[in-house]
């Protein structure tokens, strides 16, 4: 399977555990508008980088491979795993191209083989029982290490931009949903000071801003539940946001689902929500 390159350059970028003592970096003024049309955000800042941001793959190999954006700095939040059928390469994109990535619930859930209870036969946590196994099986043991060893928050400083990487919130980044609504992202995120606020784990794209911080969520690479089933990820290019999708071979991943050793109605329900974007009783 050929695995294509992203177009990435050299830079410095500095880093800061959640835990460090002090908060190294100053209060700053920005003035952003957000262009609801263009799905475009514009941020008043002095970035010039272009970065992609990825998240929620959940090993749909077809979708992350049509995602060719140049850039010069890629960001994963997490959920590699899990859903799809092809944990192997994405996990091996992500490492190759990402130059930080944190853990999302499905990466814990996959690498530390934690128990999925599901409530009878239909819903999400179903389909996690179900590819829970077949994931864990086609993963060798350093894939399975990295995402064990993905670190749940990350503080990030790129080109001026002070940036928090987490796959739920700030205070469960595993587990909590929060929608794109300012009053839910403002309690969620007193005593953080950046710029940008990258998250992933709703399925769901936008671009929020609150007073002097934007939060970002560039919807799900590879399992989406907005109705629409183009990859979604985002790209920050200097001050402008955008939120894009892109057409990918669903029926690539559907022929890889039906070929998989998963019960039919698991196969189903998989490829009603590639060929979708959603399904609707879930």
């Amino acid at each position: 399977m050929v695995r294509h390159p992203l177009k990435l350059k050299a830079i410095k970028v500095s880093w800061y555990q959640l835990d460090r003592p002090a908060n190294p970096w100053t209060d700053s003024d920005q003035r952003i508008a957000y262009d609801a049309s263009a799905r475009r955000l514009f941020c008043h800042w002095e970035a010039q980088m272009r970065i992609l941001l990825v998240a929620d793959i959940h090993s749909n190999w077809p979708a992350l491979d049509a995602v060719r954006e140049s850039c010069d700095v890629a960001l994963c939040l997490g959920d590699i795993v899990e859903y799809g059928v092809e944990p192997a390469p994405c996990v091996d994109w992500v490492r190759t191209h990402c130059l930080h990535t944190v853990r999302g619930n499905h990466d814990h859930g996959a690498a530390h083989d934690v128990p999925s209870l599901s409530n009878g036969s239909k819903g999400f946590k179903y389909l996690t029982a179900a590819t829970r196994p077949l994931g864990r099986q086609r993963l060798n043991e350093s894939q399975r290490r990295f995402l064990a060893e993905l670190p749940l928050t990350r503080f990030i400083t790129i080109d001026g931009m002070r940036m928090m990487l987490v796959h739920g919130t700030p205070r469960d980044p595993l587990d909590e949903f929060a929608p794109g609504d300012a009053d839910a992202w403002t309690k969620r995120l007193e005593g953080i000071d950046v710029d940008l606020v990258c998250v992933g784990h709703t399925h769901r794209q936008f671009a929020l801003q609150l007073e002097n911080k934007t939060v970002i969520n560039p919807g799900s690479v590879g399992l989406q539940r907005e109705g629409d089933p183009r990859a979604a990820y985002a790209i920050i290019d200097g001050a402008k946001i955008e939120l894009r999708r892109i057409d990918y071979p669903i029926e690539a991943a559907v022929r890889d689902v039906e070929a998989a050793p998963l019960p039919d109605d698991i196969k189903q329900m998989l490829s009603k929500v590639y060929r979708e974007g959603c399904l609707r009783d879930l």
